[in-house]
């Protein structure tokens, strides 16, 4: 299956897997990339020791392209960058702050840049400051989201830019990813299906609360005061929505949110914690090697844009 992203990032198929806190490590990265897809290690969060080991381990199990996720508010950053430009990694995707001022060092090193944009302003901002691609992630993504659909990110950006643009948040099947391709997409991101892999690391009681959940189980906490964040309804949730809805003081929620990411990921507390994932949960319903999984999304979404090209009009 042939892209400007395939071309791009020399990828046998245009997925990349989300850059997932907690969860995007080695193992799965290279997993994803050695299944024709664009692996990613997850850096935010995390210690720039941490990172070098990550991709000495990453590069022992892969030889295929795969790349790094920047949070760029990170009090790190700076060491997170540059460990990367040592490292000649194929590609970052940025987030959380202002990628522009990173894309010259990045360049001078042959790392493709790929910003994550909220909106067509920001999509031409980057793009005409040289960005390879862009990520619109719509507000049905897992963690961190922002305010238009999937639906309508790509009704309002792709004919509005000219760099390859890759569709993230619910895309969870093969049919998701067909119909982000009919819209002019280059590719998709995914993180929510690649969560349910053998490779990743994700606690198992947060992979078995996403496999038991339905489409009405998502919860958005902190969307009223501008930093949502999606994950399943449980009582950290209802504690936390509950205080929000109350007006409690920003810094109270601030407390009570921190670590709680981390909490359900790795320690397995999916009462306390909160397990991000996307909305997009019905298809979400089993476990399988990366392998396993690139193949059957890529069998969907082949037939899905088979059976649309023999509509007939």
């Amino acid at each position: 299956m042939k892209t400007r992203l395939t071309e791009l990032l020399g990828i046998e198929y245009p997925i990349i897997q989300g850059g997932m806190a907690w969860a995007s490590e080695a193992l799965l990265a290279a997993a994803v990339s050695n299944a024709g897809a664009a692996g990613i290690i997850g850096a935010g969060g995390r210690t720039g020791e941490w990172l070098k080991a990550e991709i000495a381990k990453t590069k022992a199990l892969t030889e295929k392209p795969f790349g790094v996720n920047v949070m760029l508010m990170a009090p790190n950053v700076d060491e997170i960058v540059e460990i990367v430009c040592q490292e000649k990694i194929a590609f970052v995707t940025l987030g959380a702050g202002n990628p522009v001022p990173f894309f010259e060092k990045f360049h001078a090193n042959g790392v493709k840049v790929i910003p994550v944009v909220p909106s067509v302003k920001l999509a031409k901002r980057v793009q005409d400051s040289g960005a390879d691609a862009i990520v619109i992630e719509g507000m049905e993504a897992g963690g961190h989201i922002g305010t238009q659909t999937t639906m309508a990110l790509m009704s309002n950006v792709i004919p509005q830019v000219k760099i390859p643009v890759v569709v993230a948040g619910g895309i969870s099947d093969g049919r998701a990813m067909a119909a982000a391709l009919l819209m002019g997409a280059a590719g998709v991101q995914m993180g929510s299906r690649f969560i349910l892999t053998t490779e990743c690391n994700m606690h198992e009681n947060a992979k078995q609360k996403i496999i038991a959940a339905t489409d009405t189980d998502s919860a958005v906490t902190g969307y009223s005061r501008g930093h949502g964040v999606r994950g399943l309804k449980n009582s950290f949730t209802e504690m936390f929505l509950a205080r929000e809805r109350a007006g409690a003081p920003q810094d109270e929620l601030n407390t009570m949110a921190t670590g709680t990411n981390k909490k359900a990921a790795i320690e397995g507390d999916v009462e306390q914690g909160l397990v991000q994932v996307g909305q997009s949960l019905n298809v979400l319903n089993d476990i399988k090697p990366c392998q396993d999984v690139v193949a059957t999304i890529i069998k969907e979404a082949r037939a899905t844009l088979a059976n649309a090209c023999n509509i007939e009009l």
